[in-house]
């Protein structure tokens, strides 16, 4: 049986707050863990209007002290803003504090516009190009393997602790898959964000994976757009939001929140748009409970994996739980 797992954006609803969206994230949270989901993760955004948060891991520490089972982790650390050192030891921490719970996504995306970038990175760039030495790097500091002729041989990154944190590397492209493959971590696919190529991507990891300190075998996951409802036509009403959202982020016109479904429909559509939408809808799964589980099914068989992380942009809180227990029912989570 497929496990499911959460990506949670914490996008701030019309109408309400980053406080608000922090406490429904820490409320879902526990819903989460509950209904016997897997894992929850956590987004990285900076200067962001819409999100309510920028800083993963204070939120998995808040996080995982508000649940009791679920895995809690990052989806993603965007580690070229920083140093692999000190994302050890954010990470270590937070594996002392909540063993066998924490799991460390990274990326390599800016997570934000250039004038952030510059701000996170002011008198310290970083490229894109030093993205592999950095999880080298990573995996020698939280598995203690620094090898003796590295830059900073000896160093040991503390608490310590007999175990580690799982690694995934995250990505929408080939290439990320196939430096997850050479340097042996776990792979998720942003299949959420509609780049084409995906599977292909995911085959590559698998047929071309090399085991490491931290997998001995490959291991894949996808991020996927979910909504669900009892009927098909409430469905796709509480999809309207995030085809608003992601529509105008499309046309380079960030909104300040998600907006509601009523903001959604009443929206003057040009037909351009209206096909925009529609080609969106082809990567999203949208309907009833038995309607996602075939799709869903489906997908993992394409990924290659048993779990896969579910992203639901719902504006109404109460309906967005109900589409998390819906699916939670049609899996037989427990």
């Amino acid at each position: 049986m497929t496990k499911l797992g959460i990506l949670d954006q914490s996008h701030i609803p019309e109408g309400g707050t980053a406080i608000d969206a922090l406490s429904q994230t820490t409320r879902l949270a526990q819903e989460a863990d509950r209904l016997g989901y897997s894992r929850y993760w956590v987004s990285e955004h900076h200067a962001s209007k819409a999100l309510a948060h920028s800083s993963p891991e204070v939120l998995i520490a808040h996080l995982a002290a508000n649940t009791s089972r679920i895995r809690v982790g990052s989806g993603g650390i965007m580690l070229p803003h920083y140093s692999a050192y000190k994302v050890a030891e954010n990470f270590r921490l937070l594996e002392a504090l909540y063993p066998g719970r924490i799991d460390l996504g990274i990326g390599r995306a800016p997570g934000g516009m250039p004038l952030a970038t510059r701000a996170l990175q002011e008198d310290r760039y970083q490229t894109a190009d030093r993205y592999p030495q950095q999880i080298v790097d990573l995996i020698g500091y939280l598995q203690d393997s620094i090898m003796e002729n590295h830059r900073f041989a000896g160093l040991k990154v503390s608490p310590s602790i007999e175990t580690v944190p799982e690694l995934w590397m995250l990505g929408s492209s080939g290439e990320s898959a196939r430096l997850a493959a050479i340097i042996g971590t776990s792979f998720a696919f942003a299949q959420f964000f509609g780049t084409p190529g995906g599977v292909e991507a995911t085959r590559h990891y698998h047929e071309h994976f090399e085991p490491s300190l931290m997998e001995d075998r490959p291991r894949s996951m996808a991020a996927v757009t979910v909504v669900c409802a009892e009927s098909e036509e409430e469905a796709d009403e509480l999809a309207s939001s995030s085809d608003l959202f992601f529509l105008q982020l499309h046309n380079g016109q960030e909104l300040n929140s998600l907006p509601s479904v009523e903001t959604a429909l009443s929206y003057p559509y040009t037909g351009l748009d209206r096909e925009r939408v529609r080609q969106s809808r082809a990567w999203r799964v949208v309907g009833t409970p038995a309607q996602a589980l075939e799709k869903l099914n489906r997908l993992a068989e394409q990924y290659r994996t048993d779990e896969l992380l579910i992203v639901s942009s719902i504006h109404d809180f109460d309906k967005r739980v109900r589409s998390y227990r819906l699916l939670a029912d049609a899996f037989g989570l427990k």
